[in-house]
C-alpha cells in the first residue's frame, strides 16, 4: 500500500530543484530519503517517471509522488544532548533546537527528540501516543525551534492534552515575516486543512477543514519586515506559516508558503516557540517558562535593526 501525493508547482517555486522541493514539503522525509525514492522510480514529472534529483523545475509542473508504506519503526534510545528547561515526576520542558524533527518517521528513524527524550528518561514516559511517540504531547515543525511539553506519565498525558483541547495553554511565539501591518495587533480566524491543490501542504481551505486561531502583536517594525509576536489559540498544522501567508506576510525564509529566494542567509522560517504556559496535571498550579531566542533569529534580528 502506498500513499501517493501530487503537487503542482507555483511560480514562486520556479528554478528549484526536484530533491530540494520536496524535500521542504515533506518535512518529516529526509533529503536523502527522497533522493531515495526519485532514484527508485516513485517520482513522476508531469506524468512520466523522473529520475533526476537535481531537475529544475518550471511553473504549473505537476509532480506525483508514491511513499511506500512504512515498516514497523523500532524506535532506538541516543545520547543525543537536550536542554532541560524543567524536570519533574510529570513531566519535561525542553527547548527544542531548530532543524530537530520531533518523533521518527519513514526515512528518518534517527536522531529526533523522541530518540533523545528515551535515552534521557528510559521507561518514564507516558505510552498514549504509541511507540512511535512515546511523552510527545504536542509537537514543532523541524525547523521550529522552542518550548515543548513532554509527558512522563498518562496521567500528565492526559491533563496536558485536555488543556491543549480547551485552549488554555499559553503557546507564545516570536517571528519575523515580510510586509508591514496595518495595525498593531489582530486575530485570523480562518479554518486550516490539506490544501486541495497540493496535498503535501496546508491552506486556509473549507474542505476538510478544523478552525484555527492565531493572535498577533507587532513588536518592531522595518519596513518590509516586521518582528511579531504570535499566540495560537489552536494548534493545527503549519497554523501560523499558513495564516501569515494566507495574511501576505509569509514567515522570512519559509520556501514553503513564502518566497523562494535566500533572505540574510536564512534557508527556512525564523519561527521560534518562546513561552509555553499550562495548569501543572498534579499540584494544580499555573507554571509558565520562557526561552531566549536562539543565535540565527538574533542574527536576523540585529540585521533589521542595523538597517533600520
Amino acid at each position: 500500500m502506498e500513499n501517493k501525493f501530487k503537487i503542482i508547482i507555483e511560480e514562486k517555486m520556479k528554478g528549484a530543484r526536484l530533491d530540494v522541493v520536496l524535500s521542504l514539503t515533506l518535512e518529516e522525509l529526509s533529503r536523502n530519503h527522497v533522493q531515495k525514492l526519485i532514484e527508485a522510480g516513485q517520482v513522476m514529472l508531469n506524468h512520466k517517471v523522473c529520475k533526476v534529483k537535481k531537475m529544475l523545475l518550471k511553473a504549473g509542473d505537476e509532480i506525483e509522488i508514491s511513499i511506500p508504506k512504512p515498516e514497523e519503526i523500532e524506535i532506538t534510545p541516543e545520547n543525543i544532548p537536550l536542554e532541560i528547561v524543567y524536570e519533574d515526576q510529570d513531566l519535561l520542558i525542553v527547548n527544542k533546537p531548530k532543524g530537530m524533527v520531533v518523533h521518527p518517521a519513514a526515512g528518518n528513524q534517527t536522531g529526533t527528540l523522541v530518540n533523545a527524550v528515551m535515552f534521557y528518561c528510559g521507561d518514564s514516559l507516558s505510552s498514549i501516543n504509541g511507540v512511535i511517540r512515546p511523552g510527545i504531547v504536542h509537537r514543532l515543525d523541524k525547523e521550529t525551534s522552542g518550548l515543548l511539553m513532554i509527558a512522563k506519565n498518562d496521567m500528565a498525558h492526559n491533563s496536558l492534552a485536555r488543556q491543549l483541547a480547551e485552549h488554555s495553554i499559553t503557546r507564545s511565539y516570536r517571528a519575523i515575516v515580510y510586509n508591514n501591518f496595518n495595525q498593531d495587533e489582530g486575530t485570523i480566524d480562518r479554518p486550516v486543512g490539506r490544501d486541495p491543490k497540493n496535498r503535501l501542504k496546508q491552506a486556509v481551505t473549507e474542505l476538510n477543514a478544523r478552525r484555527a486561531v492565531t493572535h498577533y502583536k507587532v513588536i518592531e517594525r522595518f519596513g518590509d519586515f516586521t518582528y511579531i509576536e504570535v499566540r495560537l489559540e489552536t494548534g493545527r498544522t503549519h497554523q501560523i506559516r499558513v495564516h501569515m501567508a494566507y495574511t501576505k506576510h509569509p514567515l522570512l525564509g519559509d520556501k514553503v508558503y513564502g518566497p523562494q529566494k535566500k533572505v540574510m542567509g536564512t534557508e527556512t522560517q525564523i519561527l521560534h516557540a518562546k513561552k509555553l504556559g499550562f495548569v501543572h496535571p498534579r499540584t494544580g498550579e499555573y507554571m509558565e517558562f520562557d526561552s531566549e531566542l536562539p543565535e540565527e533569529f538574533t542574527r536576523v534580528l540585529n540585521k533589521l535593526k542595523e538597517g533600520k
